[in-house]
């Protein structure tokens, strides 16, 4: 007898337009033991699936067909107090974004000691133990001064650490894992991929893993169940399905995840999937808007950026007496330049400090030491408002989340215009709209995008209005932070072709932040590495890859996903 088994499953969203089907006859067997890998683009009805085994559907979500057994007991339709019962005590469930699941008013020592309570029924003080235990086997250091901090106080890695803790704790038959590692570094993927191989063997436990990682999918999974706008197209044990993919689908997707083992020109698309984005339109750059201002690439110095010493650090623990006072040194003694025209990848893990650097080289932060050098100038040194912003016009961030980033309630439109206006770049309304149109034209979004929100795009589509945003300061630096890392590998591929075109072509000088270690292959020119803090290595890409000095970065190396390899075999 399956543990879990899935038969005829259909799910549909009602509207007064008409019913649009995320889910059409899904039909799939899980056992004990076995962990089981769902992969496909946005859209495609993997996570729909999750949520309707879980009986989470968000309305008007019905599932009208199917049925959902647990270990040969059915559970779709059961009153919500049952289904309550069965969440998190028997089916276990890891969400891709951590915030959704962590109360932010409450710290994660009484998020995790209520829930182990609720479902174990131990004492207070036995779940605390058990809570502490928990958040060391997912590799969080210091349980028992960290479980007494609030989400917001982690990093995006770290929460998804807590997160895993949490579905873990009530010791669940099933574990519904919704792109559990998207947020994650090579060395914490690894630990946590680890931590679930070891559950799954010594526990029985059943596993599902939601992905778009194809790396992860040939780490850990035993089957693969490939979906495309909410059919399955094929199924098969893993190295079947990677190695010899019978599905066009697939074979397309699997050629678009960036090589680990070499440096290629472009990133492969998906040229399976209908309508994959509109291609970027090369400029003339000496005669365009976005190159008209400045001479792009040239400068007096070496260096247009130079990082010296930059300390940060933050107050875990206050105190009005300094003696009792706790730190958090997030920065220590960081130190690089960057060229012109460079691009140079930062790399590390969760919790090592690139964010942190990011934010203090564009003034989100104020250092607690050290110098940002941009072009000369020494940036920790200006006093006045009116010099910070002539320099910091010329530097802008795009940031992991597209949708946090962008403000829900203007439309595109305003969303680009906004930063034309502010920094007085152009010399009238009709003008800014010119700008605007020819901007998201450029980053083939089309100006008919202008009209429109945030919310009514793709993740893809939501870091291209962010990329338009970031040049309309007609930037010469721009800082990256992770700005794939929660895209599907054909939306990812071609943001970043977009990328490495307008690099090219306004020869942007580029800080690279990623925790995806073949996508730093495939962009960058240099790699800086960091460890805690301090910056352990850096090198020339391929030299960094191929013959790595530090044994950190070895590591780091060794532990990452190799895709193509498995296939080959």
């Amino acid at each position: 007898m399956s543990l879990l088994e899935i038969k005829d499953m259909r799910v549909e969203f009602p509207s007064r337009r008409g019913s649009v089907t995320a889910v059409r006859d899904v039909d799939f067997e899980l056992a004990s033991g076995e962990i089981l890998g769902i992969v496909g683009e946005s859209g495609a009805g993997k996570s729909t699936i999750a949520n309707a085994i879980l009986g989470l559907l968000e309305p008007p979500g019905i599932m009208p067909k199917g049925e959902v057994s647990l270990d040969g007991e059915r559970i779709d339709g059961l009153p919500i107090e049952l289904m309550r019962k069965i969440r998190g005590k028997r089916i276990g469930m890891i969400f891709q974004d951590p915030l959704t699941s962590l109360n932010p008013l409450q710290t994660i020592e009484e998020q995790l000691v209520e829930t182990i309570r609720v479902h174990l029924q131990l004492s207070e003080s036995k779940a605390k133990k058990h809570a502490i235990s928990m958040l060391d086997q997912v590799g969080i250091p210091e349980p028992d001064i960290r479980i007494k901090h609030y989400p917001h106080q982690f990093s995006g890695g770290m929460r998804q650490r807590v997160v895993i803790a949490l579905s873990l704790c009530a010791k669940p038959e099933v574990i519904l894992a919704d792109e559990p590692t998207t947020a994650l570094d090579v060395s914490i993927q690894a630990q946590i991929l680890d931590l679930m191989r070891k559950l799954v063997r010594d526990t029985g436990v059943g596993m599902i893993i939601i992905t778009h990682d194809m790396g992860v999918i040939s780490e850990i999974c035993d089957r693969v169940m490939v979906m495309y706008r909410g059919d399955v197209v094929e199924t098969g044990p893993t190295k079947k399905i990677l190695g010899n993919p019978d599905h066009p689908y697939t074979q397309s997707l699997i050629s678009a995840v960036p090589r680990a083992d070499k440096r290629m020109d472009r990133f492969p698309l998906v040229e399976y999937i209908e309508a994959a984005g509109t291609p970027h339109k090369p400029i003339d750059v000496q005669n365009h808007w976005l190159g008209g201002a400045r001479n792009f690439g040239k400068s007096e110095n070496e260096f247009l950026l130079s990082v010296k010493d930059l300390e940060m650090r933050f107050t875990t623990v206050r105190s009005m007496f300094k003696s009792r006072r706790r730190y958090l040194k997030a920065v220590d003694k960081v130190s690089f330049d960057i060229r012109p025209g460079e691009v140079l990848g930062l790399v590390g893990e969760s919790g090592s400090g690139k964010s942190t650097v990011a934010r203090l080289i564009c003034g989100i932060y104020k250092p607690f030491a050290g110098q940002v050098i941009f072009d000369g100038t020494d940036l920790t040194s200006l006093g006045s408002r009116r010099e910070v912003n002539v320099h910091r016009r010329q530097m802008q961030m795009i940031f992991q989340d597209p949708f946090s980033s962008l403000n829900s309630r203007m439309r595109v439109v305003d969303i680009v215009a906004e930063p034309i206006k502010f920094h007085r770049l152009a010399s009238s309304n009709s003008e800014v709209l010119a700008i605007v149109d020819d901007l998201l034209d450029h980053v083939g979004l089309g100006a008919a995008a202008g009209k429109k929100f945030p919310h009514e795009f793709s993740g893809g589509q939501r870091q291209r209005i962010s990329i338009a945003r970031a040049l309309a300061t007609r930037p010469r630096f721009l800082i990256c932070d992770e700005p794939t890392s929660a895209l599907d590998v054909s939306i990812q591929a071609q943001v970043l072709n977009l990328l490495k075109d307008l690099q090219e072509e306004l020869q942007l000088t580029m800080l690279f932040i990623s925790h995806d270690l073949p996508v730093i292959r495939q962009v960058c020119d240099r790699v800086a590495v960091m460890r805690d803090g301090k910056l352990v290595e850096e090198a020339n890409t391929e030299d960094l890859f191929n013959k790595p000095q530090n044994e950190y970065t070895r590591h780091l190396l060794e532990l990452m996903p190799r895709l193509h390899s498995h296939a080959a075999k």
